[in-house]
């Protein structure tokens, strides 16, 4: 049967693998992001649906949700490291902006469309949101974002689990062919990040798809409250 799927930050990268997947199970996929353009491109290729709105903002996530009838899948893929959009700061109001910028647009996001939507998620459903490598390993204001989300989701898990819906994170490790980092890698630095998994090899959009699929189904309602690490073993785990 087919369900209907929110992805938000569906437009590129992670995101547009994560509708794609979906898609081509045969389920109703609803991708959201700020820019129409992008998902207009997405959405023609994909045979998705679009939303234009900002998810740090409440008014307009409100009235998304308001849009919406039930669904089965909430995917949080929103945000990046907004670090590589801004200048290196100077003062301390710098530095609270900064720091700022990148818990709204990593947490502050993930919390309202949760929020917003969870009555909307029928029993059975899932909440999944990407995180990242750089909550175990450092990042700045980056990483202690991904970080919050790892505790945020376990409180998210314990608080929905009665209701029959499953909440976990997935943090990518390095992934090629994103808009992540701004065009701003060195040759250098994507080697030393490939030779960082011990497969050898870069992460792909497609591997993280895989794996939310897999935390949608049925064959996962038992797993909740985790963070799954798709990271080729580059912060390998016990």
């Amino acid at each position: 049967m087919s369900r209907t799927i929110v992805v938000t930050g569906g437009g590129t990268g992670i995101g547009r693998a994560i509708a794609a997947a979906f898609a081509k199970a045969g389920d109703d996929v609803v991708i959201t992001g700020r820019r129409q353009e992008v998902l207009d491109r997405a959405a023609a290729e994909l045979t998705v649906r679009t939303a234009c709105f900002d998810a740090a903002d409440p008014e307009q996530v409100e009235r998304f949700a308001g849009t919406l009838g039930e669904i089965d899948v909430l995917v949080n893929n929103a945000g990046g490291n907004t670090d590589f959009d801004r200048a290196a700061p100077g003062t301390l109001a710098a530095v609270a902006e900064n720091w700022r910028s990148n818990l709204e647009a990593n947490v502050v996001t993930a919390v309202l469309m949760t929020t917003a939507c969870l009555d909307k998620l029928r029993p059975g459903g899932s909440i999944i949101t990407i995180g990242s490598i750089a909550a175990d390993k450092g990042a700045g204001s980056y990483g202690a974002a991904k970080a919050a989300i790892a505790s945020w989701n376990i409180d998210l898990a314990r608080s929905v689990g009665r209701r029959g819906l499953t909440a976990n994170v997935v943090a990518p490790g390095y992934i090629a062919d994103t808009e992540f980092f701004r065009d701003k890698l060195t040759d250098e630095r994507r080697s030393s990040l490939i030779e960082a998994a011990m497969t050898g090899r870069a992460g792909a959009p497609e591997d993280i798809a895989e794996t939310v699929a897999f935390l949608a189904s049925g064959g996962a309602r038992q797993l909740t409250g985790q963070v799954i690490n798709v990271n080729g073993g580059e912060f390998a785990t016990r």
